[in-house]
């Protein structure tokens, strides 16, 4: 009994070694391979609900990822200005951005630029707001003036070049057409076109709108036209004496000006 338990053994021993021979020189690739084709095999045999077409499907291991990375971005402390200048009453900031320097940019770079003053916006409103619920001065506020008239500026350069694009293409001044037309009290206004299914003789809504003037509202015109500019006449006196009598109480003001 002994000597058949030792050889049982023995034979064991020599077939876990080969296995492991074989094993150590199998490509790991086809290894993992076989190994999720036995796994198919299982579950196919557990499962009799699974498609047989899942044992064409297998990848190998070595072509996917295991591990996946993103760039990395900065959480809410975008929101806040840079630690160097917490605490700070003054913070240095440049000039707002001129006209002239957005026109010599091309479409991306004003398009990058604009996201740019945006974020910036938002980190100043940012401080305001904590620096309101603390009851404390903001740094330098004259930042958020200096964005604002930035994209102000900016928005202004590019609808000066879709004009110019919309004048090459199509001749229109403006991205909607229309006409100076006048309505029934004498008002001069800006008629925008619209689409309609029908043709504008045939549309009795468009009918019903009555761009003239009638002969008997003319001197009413003639009379609005006239309190405007008394209205005008009477404002630009009083900031004349406003300014006489500044002057009266500080002399210096005179050879200053």
């Amino acid at each position: 009994m002994a000597a058949t338990s030792a050889g049982r053994v023995l034979t064991l021993c020599k077939q876990f070694q080969s296995v492991f021979r074989i094993s150590s020189t199998i490509n790991p690739q086809h290894s993992a391979l076989s190994l999720t084709k036995c796994q198919s095999h299982i579950y196919r045999q557990k499962s009799s609900l699974v498609a047989p077409s899942w044992h064409s499907h297998i990848c190998p291991v070595g072509q996917s990822r295991a591990l996946h990375t993103t760039i990395s971005r900065r959480g809410l402390e975008e929101f806040f200005d840079l630690p160097e200048n917490w605490g700070e009453t003054a913070v240095k900031s440049g000039a707002p951005w001129a006209a002239k320097q957005l026109r010599a940019k091309s479409n991306e770079d004003l398009h990058k630029l604009w996201y740019v003053l945006l974020k910036e916006k938002n980190m100043l409103l940012t401080i305001e707001q904590e620096a309101r619920r603390q009851r404390v001065q903001m740094p330098s506020p004259e930042r958020v003036k200096k964005i604002e008239r930035s994209l102000i500026r900016l928005e202004t350069v590019v609808k000066e070049r879709e004009n110019a694009l919309r004048l090459l293409q199509t001749g229109q001044e403006r991205g909607r057409p229309g006409a100076w037309r006048r309505n029934v009290f004498g008002q001069i206004f800006w008629y925008r076109f619209r689409e309609h299914v029908i043709p504008w003789y045939m549309n009795t809504r468009y009918k019903r709108k009555k761009f003239y003037t009638p002969k008997f509202v003319e001197p009413h015109v003639r009379l609005r036209i006239e309190k405007h500019l008394r209205a005008k006449i009477r404002k630009a006196s009083l900031e004349k004496r406003k300014l006489g009598k500044i002057k009266e109480k500080f002399p210096l003001m005179k050879a200053s000006s």
